[in-house]
């Protein structure tokens, strides 16, 4: 079977014959691909595209990679690379990750008689409804910078992107026929669009590192340290973290949040102010007045191996967005056990179940999330039920081979189904 991958991101095989880092996203995606290549009847292609003017393709790992030119010339010079490209691979199925990226419909376009299947990740048009997170317009317009004026980046245009994705993401779910989701969330809302599409379940697989790595511990952990996977834009809830730590910080005075990824707030050089976005000024305002300048850590971008080292060190590990769909974030801290707060979101409560796997709170409620937080930390017996019971569930829910073998399985029968329908057309 000759499957042919459309990413956003570019992989790590022909990043590094680019002369580019590894990317830090995506690591569901890496996980899926090392996999499928573990089953000799797959043949593995992934496109995406890339900032040069020339078609390449390039074979690393047993993968065949194709990189497109982010700017052709034209649409027509677009659809003539994914032609060349799919005349090359020959692939028996298309498999666009994501409903995010305009190049899935690029190739649809060129190439609309091969049989496809998109992967949802999230729901543009839903996070753009919570983009704001409630931080109040008022507070929006206050956090203005410069470089937010200069880019035309500020949260307002964030929210307007989201919000002009979520129109190309409705044109995939009413052109294809066929996606796989993993939460009732992405299957409500992909049916509210289409109702007619189908609906394939497939869980997703995490990185190495989280099922190798040691489990937490409780007598190895770090006391009253938080963990945050990210925190570059408001959906990620940063802010509602902090006034939840507000009103803890007086009774655990070596409170932390360590957050992972750039430091949005940087203050080190002129560099660092000038480039300082929106939601960075808003929260470096927020850490200054709540008095938390010595209690919030930005890591820094992680490889894997990093992240599983914070999960293991932290007390706690909360996911606060105002919006998800089943965040690897999350199944990332319960794989190794760390206990998990997050917020009652999209498809969140399918990952955890109250008070077993983890606690659940309204996102905006940060008196409740206070109070979930106070209970870790004062509660070992409570800490190691939600341990204990957050692998479990992880295990299940992200086993590769399992879940491998079901988008194998999703493969043969999307294949079947439209060439059948192919068939009976031309009858």
């Amino acid at each position: 079977m000759r499957v042919l991958w459309i990413t956003n991101i570019i992989f790590p095989g022909p990043s590094k014959v680019l002369g580019l880092p590894a990317p830090v996203v995506g690591g569901w995606m890496l996980a899926l691909a090392k996999q499928l290549n573990s089953f000799n009847e797959i043949i593995l292609g992934v496109a995406t595209t890339y900032h040069d003017n020339m078609f390449r393709s390039l074979d690393s790992d047993k993968v065949l990679y194709y990189l497109i030119p982010s700017k052709p010339a034209s649409s027509e010079k677009s659809k003539e690379y994914w032609r060349k490209l799919c005349d090359e691979f020959k692939p028996d199925i298309i498999h666009i990750h994501g409903t995010e990226n305009a190049i899935g419909l690029d190739c649809i376009k060129a190439c609309p008689s091969l049989n496809y299947i998109v992967s949802i990740q999230g729901i543009v048009s839903l996070c753009a409804k919570y983009y704001y997170a409630d931080i109040s317009k008022r507070e929006i317009i206050s956090s203005i910078t410069l470089r937010d004026l200069v880019l035309m980046d500020t949260i307002f245009h964030g929210k307007k992107k989201f919000e002009s994705i979520s129109k190309m993401e409705n044109e995939y779910f009413l052109k294809l026929q066929h996606f796989s989701g993993r939460t009732r969330w992405d299957y409500v809302h992909s049916k509210a669009v289409n109702p007619s599409l189908t609906y394939h379940f497939c869980n997703e697989s995490l990185r190495d590192s989280f099922y190798e790595a040691s489990k937490w511990r409780i007598d190895h952990k770090t006391d009253f340290s938080i963990f945050l996977s990210q925190s570059s834009y408001p959906l990620k809830g940063l802010h509602q973290v902090l006034k939840a730590v507000a009103l803890l910080k007086k009774d655990y005075p070596g409170i932390k949040i360590r957050v992972a990824g750039k430091n949005i707030i940087g203050n080190n050089n002129l560099k660092d102010r000038i480039m300082r976005s929106g939601y960075g000024a808003y929260i470096r305002r927020l850490i200054r007045k709540l008095k938390l300048d010595e209690i919030v850590v930005f890591t820094g971008n992680l490889n894997e191996e990093q992240m599983a080292a914070e999960y293991r060190n932290a007390h706690v590990f909360i996911c606060p967005s105002s919006i998800e769909n089943s965040p690897n974030s999350l199944g990332e801290a319960q794989l190794i056990g760390l206990p998990s707060i997050a917020s009652h979101s999209g498809g969140i409560p399918d990952m955890i179940i109250h008070n077993e796997s983890g606690l659940l709170y309204n996102y905006e409620d940060i008196e409740m999330l206070a109070y979930y937080i106070r209970r870790i930390f004062e509660d070992d017996t409570l800490a190691l039920k939600l341990s204990e019971a957050g692998i479990k569930a992880a295990s299940v829910r992200h086993n590769r081979l399992n879940n491998t073998e079901t988008m194998i399985s999703i493969y043969r029968k999307v294949i079947n189904e439209q060439n059948a329908a192919k068939t009976i057309k031309t009858t």
